[in-house]
């Protein structure tokens, strides 16, 4: 049995249309990398093959669909982190290097979040106030709680959470939000998942190696 002007390939958009996840998905690589002001509704829904109002009668207007893309992501990266913010076995330095290590394998998964940041956080926005006060900021917080503690027993140096943040998110992560470059230097794949173990395991020893070196160094000095 035939069906008449049946054609083959995508069904039409008004029969297939995506799921919640596939349009913030997409709407999350497209901010990352054209910007919010870069960024085309009627482009996204000829992307993922749907009605070309299909985004407008979901969110209603690209502004709505930007603060939805990026409560999703985030929300995502913070039930990831949750079980190591959770886990306080070994105490506040093996939980913070716990941390550390599992927040480079999260963004490894999802380069396209520190890319949005890369591109919100260069001017003072509604959109960054967004940003940093129902993300950034809490997540902060919850990930720095065991090193404040370190810092108050006088275990490990102070170190201010602008230079924590930016060491470990912008600059530990890099690789994946500048995978070509990262690629380029090389040696081997950034992606693989023995590389990203490694470059965890190695940015962890690093931060915390250091914080600890200057409270020695600090105890010594006359």
């Amino acid at each position: 049995m035939t069906i008449p002007n049946a054609r083959l390939g995508r069904p039409p958009a008004e029969l297939a249309p995506a799921t919640l996840d596939e349009i913030l998905g997409a709407a999350l690589r497209m901010f990352a990398d054209k910007g919010y002001d870069g960024a085309s509704v009627a482009a996204l829904n000829r992307e993922l093959g749907v009605s070309h109002n299909l985004i407008h009668q979901r969110f209603g207007s690209k502004e709505k669909l930007w603060y939805a893309t990026v409560d999703w992501a985030f929300g995502a990266i913070a039930a990831e982190l949750l079980p190591e913010l959770e886990d306080t076995t070994g105490g506040p330095l093996e939980q913070t290097r716990r941390i550390i290590r599992r927040f480079v394998h999260v963004h490894a998964g999802r380069p396209e979040v520190l890319r949005l940041l890369n591109v919100e956080g260069v001017a003072e926005t509604p959109r960054l106030f967004h940003l940093y006060e129902q993300h950034v900021e809490p997540t902060l917080t919850a990930l720095t709680a065991p090193l404040r503690t370190l810092m108050d027993e006088g275990k490990i140096a102070p170190v201010p959470v602008r230079t924590l943040h930016f060491l470990v998110a912008h600059g530990a992560s890099a690789p994946y939000s500048l995978l070509g470059l990262a690629r380029r230097i090389g040696p081997g794949d950034p992606l693989d998942p023995g590389a990203i173990a490694e470059h965890a395991d190695m940015v962890a020893d690093l931060v915390l190696g250091g914080l600890q070196w200057r409270t020695a160094a600090a105890g010594e000095q006359p």
